[in-house]
């Protein structure tokens, strides 16, 4: 070395020079406890690691430097260091890696992508796990099946990231699938309400169960949650999963699996549609405005009926459009909504048994008013071919129903004297209900 000759004096400076530098280290080591300490109490701050290390280091080459001037005044650190510069570009190569990941980890520790206590997946080899150490050199994570994952800074900043922030609602997806006869909007209902209550879900936002798919099989869906604590996202999805098996059991509904489907038909000694339309009858029956009809007629009117199943939200009929049939809920419930400066008002609610509809089968009259379905909804339509089958049979009744609709006409519009004008609203109605029909 340039400036330093080996005589007793210099080896006792040189031992001078290792003891002062100890004590110079452990000086560092506590003003980096007594500071970061002071900013934790202060600031309720924990400094990241790497920050505290790149401390030590300055501080310990400041004091280092000062030390060795003191001791050795007649040493020229410049001219030790130029003709140590081969020496300095062969120790560089030697520690190209360890200072990309110094350099590396002071990039992450600015941008500050992720940290401690994280949920972090790390590039193409799919390292996922919770991060536990972040030091000048590496990422520690600790993985699911409790393994210890270094990966170099280096890498870390060349690869992409995902990360789950620790104090944030996370979300995750888990899939399933059901039959196609299986109602969506009960499924959806059902899902929703076993996976709300689930450990470790959020109660702070309702979990979404969707249709994602109709696949060949089975109609497929996804139910998106968020969870209190990311890191225990596995236990989560499989007690997900296993809330909904067993909300399917309680609730009748089915997992699907690829099958075939044999149809065999066989032919019924009782009339066509007979077992069918026996619920329909039941209800037609029990319908204000075909109180008038006989059993026969009531059966003759439920084998034509046509039914209808309708999703919440779902418009059954809109206002202003043409029409000639007419409504009954046999399942549900129904809102007749009026337009009101462009927006909908919702005036009365129709559960089972209601009916909507009429004027457009008897007189086909537009429609007045947008049905709008409230929840999964069954409506039994009965058409204007069918009515007239009816009226061909029976001609009298014509005017039973039309007295019969005319009264349900005052009453919806709440009139205050009912009398000469029921008559001749009647009477009106009678001959437009002939005309429609084509009946003399």
């Amino acid at each position: 070395m340039a400036g330093l000759s080996f005589n007793p004096r210099t080896v006792i400076g040189v031992l001078r020079l290792v003891l002062f530098a100890t004590l110079a280290y452990l000086i560092v080591r506590a003003l980096n406890a007594a500071v970061f300490g002071l900013v934790r109490l202060r600031r309720a701050f924990e400094a990241p690691t790497l920050v505290r290390n790149i401390f030590s280091i300055i501080a310990f080459t400041a004091l280092f430097f000062i030390i060795f001037t003191q001791i050795f005044p007649d040493v020229n650190l410049g001219a030790l260091f130029t003709t140590s510069a081969i020496f300095g570009v062969i120790l560089g190569l030697a520690l190209q890696d360890t200072l990309g990941n110094f350099f590396a980890g002071i990039s992450l520790q600015a941008d500050r992508p992720f940290q401690v206590g994280d949920v972090i997946t790390v590039g193409s080899h799919q390292h996922t796990g919770v991060v536990e150490e972040i030091t000048w050199r590496a990422v520690k994570i600790r993985t699911f099946q409790n393994h210890v994952v270094l990966i170099s800074n280096s890498t870390a900043a060349k690869e992409p990231i995902e990360v789950g922030p620790r104090n944030n609602l996370n979300a995750r997806l888990v899939f399933f699938n059901t039959l196609f006869s299986d109602s969506p909007a009960k499924t959806i209902h059902v899902v929703r309400e076993a996976v709300r209550e689930a450990d470790n879900v959020s109660q702070k936002i309702t979990p979404i169960v969707r249709i994602r798919n109709l696949g060949e099989s089975a109609v497929e869906y996804e139910v998106k949650y968020w969870l209190e604590d990311y890191a225990k996202y596995n236990d989560t999805d499989a007690l997900v999963r296993q809330r909904i098996w067993y909300a399917f059991r309680r609730n009748g509904l089915t997992f699907a699996y690829p099958t075939r489907t044999l149809l065999v038909e066989r032919k019924s000694k009782s009339a066509p549609g007979e077992s069918d339309a026996a619920p329909i009858v039941e209800r037609l029956a029990a319908v204000d405005i075909f109180a008038p009809l006989s059993t026969e007629e009531t059966t003759m009117l439920a084998q034509a009926a046509s039914s209808h199943v309708f999703a919440p939200g779902e418009t059954v009929i809109r206002a202003g459009d043409p029409g000639s049939s007419m409504f009954v809920v046999h399942n549900g419930r129904v809102a007749v909504q009026l337009n009101e400066n462009g927006r909908p008002r919702t005036v009365a609610t129709l559960s089972e048994g209601a009916f909507f509809g009429e004027m457009a089968l008897f007189t086909g009259e537009p429609r007045t008013a947008n049905i709008v379905a409230l929840e999964e909804t069954e409506v039994l339509e009965i058409g204007h071919q069918a009515m007239k089958l009816v009226f061909d049979a029976n001609p009298d009744l014509v005017e039973s129903l039309s007295h019969i609709i005319t009264e349900r006409r005052q009453a919806l519009a709440a009139s205050e004297d009912p009398g000469a004008a029921d008559m001749d609203e009647s009477a009106g109605l009678l001959s437009a209900i002939k005309r429609f029909f084509g009946l003399s």
